[in-house]
């Protein structure tokens, strides 16, 4: 149940993002007309390019020795630093392309924005034993559907998308703290 939750919260955390993107995705997508099942494709082949890059990543740390992998954790944790810096900056990211409708468009938006996603998932599946990846891989399959859901719902509600908008930089940034301090803890 432990490793389940702590999936749920590392996918929240990384792809709350996400979420106003493809808000304004779907909402991008009615006013046009379109049809929406290309933007769920388009996000889950840019959540499995940005799992498979961190996965094989991963593999390449285990040449790292395991007291030196909660480290690692310095990376979300210092994104979510840099992220609260600028959130009190008042610099927020450029609004995202919504003119992009097509399945490869889509995953490429999700995989140019998942940088973060892939400094977290890394040193997380460097610590993580083969089972709870899998546990972690399907919870993410689950929620990637539970997102999409969630945005084509909001992608109808313009006063949930300007709430999303304005307190998304500040969530994300508290998230990828809690993340890294987990990860240097040792406690995934």
């Amino acid at each position: 149940m432990g490793t389940i939750l702590a999936a749920a919260g590392i996918f929240v955390g990384t792809d709350i993002d996400d979420l106003i993107v493809l808000t304004v995705l779907f909402l991008a997508a009615r006013a046009a007309h379109r049809p929406v099942w290309k933007i769920w494709a388009g996000q889950y082949l840019g959540i499995a390019v940005l799992v498979g890059v961190s996965l094989l990543a991963a593999l390449g740390l285990t040449l790292v020795p395991d007291r030196y992998v909660p480290l690692l954790g310095l990376v979300p944790l210092g994104l979510g630093i840099w992220g609260l810096i600028r959130a009190f900056r008042g610099g927020e990211e450029d609004e995202p392309p919504i003119g992009a409708q097509g399945i490869l468009p889509v995953a490429g938006i999700t995989i140019a924005n998942g940088a973060d996603n892939i400094a977290v998932y890394t040193p997380i599946f460097r610590t993580m034993s083969g089972a709870d990846i899998a546990v972690l891989l399907v919870v993410f399959a689950l929620l990637t559907a539970g997102w999409c859901a969630l945005a084509s719902w909001l992608g109808s509600h313009k006063r949930v998308i300007a709430v999303v908008e304005r307190y998304g930089h500040w969530l994300v940034p508290l998230v990828f703290i809690g993340i890294g301090l987990v990860i240097l803890t040792g406690a995934l």
